[in-house]
């Protein structure tokens, strides 16, 4: 049975010098109504012990709107200002259900700069979009096509570091499960081998970063000698930020295709629970690990095992997977890391250590279904 999810289409688009301007000027002014507005609840909950609301907050912003100082925020649509207002207040209700930590303050130069227009600030007419306070419409780049019939219920307008132009359009989508399959698959994460599979296959890890880490350097070396606050500084960075989206912009395809398959050829995927934070802290491995994303990877998986009616299980990152015997369920005491292969001392099967350890995944995924 068909399902109906929200979904986010983004595509690039090449904005006019006078909407770039309106569009930079949203972002200053979201980013501003962001870090007054957590500045107010931060100092009420510290030296009041007071949670402050989301209406409070909005009527901050309007008493801010008529004073000299802050008229400015008048010429901007007051939407993506009233929805930063609205992700302050979602970023507070984590943190004191203790799901995230306390929100911090949007910089200038590291903070993503973008603005998001609700149903009131936009039109959406005839393939075309018009934002609040732009004459003209968006000069989109449609690579894909929106869902027959969509109608966009919140629009994000953002531009990355390396000064691309995005805009991410919400709609809400029916997605039919895909054809039942008899097959399941344990994915064994790793460094050489992205993922390692219970049928044996390796799935090589492209290692996008390191491919590109000269190129990567040089850009950085170049920026180092340049003088701060100079344009020839803004403009090496912006040579540093191009490479660094180039790479992610590979890394993310590559495991696009990689998710999409093991969801569209298995029933159930079984995966481990890796707490990749706490992995990264191992100096060695941490780049690696970081140009692995197991993280993003596990997330791919997720909602596109939700979307196909797929099932994915993980399993206790304590299950000992790589010393258990598949075949006899032999437990090994010790299995160190440089130990690629092994025999079983009980049964005499000989294992390669990343097959084997998707084996067991498997085997304990399907126990936990």
């Amino acid at each position: 049975m068909a399902q109906i999810v929200k979904r986010a289409y983004k595509y690039r688009f090449y904005p006019t010098p006078g909407q770039a301007e309106e569009l930079l000027r949203t972002f200053g002014c979201v980013r501003l109504v962001y870090n007054k507005a957590l500045e107010e609840r931060t100092r009420a909950y510290t030296l009041e012990g007071r949670r402050v609301s989301y209406v409070e907050t909005s009527a901050m912003l309007t008493a801010w709107k008529r004073t000299e100082e802050l008229a400015f925020l008048n010429e901007v649509s007051s939407v993506p200002l009233q929805q930063a207002l609205r992700h302050l207040q979602a970023a507070f209700a984590n943190f004191f259900a203790k799901r995230a930590k306390h929100p911090t303050f949007k910089s200038r130069k590291k903070s993503r700069a973008s603005a998001e227009y609700t149903r009131s600030a936009f039109r959406w007419r005839d393939g075309h979009l018009y934002l609040a306070k732009m004459d003209g419409p968006l000069n989109i780049v449609w690579s894909r096509p929106l869902p027959e019939g969509a109608q966009p219920s919140t629009v994000t307008v953002s531009r990355d570091a390396a000064g691309r132009w995005f805009v991410s359009l919400l709609v809400e989508e029916k997605i039919r499960p895909l054809a039942p399959v008899d097959h399941s698959v344990g994915v064994d994460a790793g460094i050489t081998a992205l993922v390692t599979l219970s049928t044996g296959e390796r799935i090589v890890n492209p290692k996008h970063e390191r491919r590109d880490r000269r190129r990567l350097a040089k850009a950085q070396r170049a920026l180092a000698r340049k003088e701060k606050g100079s344009n020839n500084r803004a403009k090496a960075r912006l040579r540093v930020a191009r490479v660094h989206a180039r790479i992610t912009d590979r890394r993310r395809d590559f495991l696009h295709k990689v998710t999409t398959r093991l969801v569209r050829e298995n029933q159930v995927i079984a995966v481990e629970d890796l707490t990749v934070r706490t992995m990264v802290r191992n100096h060695s491995l941490a780049r690696a690990i970081s140009d692995a994303s197991w993280r993003e990877l596990r997330s791919m998986l997720e909602y596109k095992a939700a979307w196909y009616g797929r099932t994915l299980v993980a399993v206790d990152r304590w299950f000992p997977s790589s010393k258990l015997c598949s075949a006899c369920g032999t437990l090994q005491e010790t299995m160190p890391l440089h130990v690629r292969s092994w025999t079983c001392t009980a049964c005499g099967t000989a294992h390669d250590r990343d097959v084997n350890a998707a084996k067991n995944i498997l085997a304990a995924g399907l126990a936990e279904r």
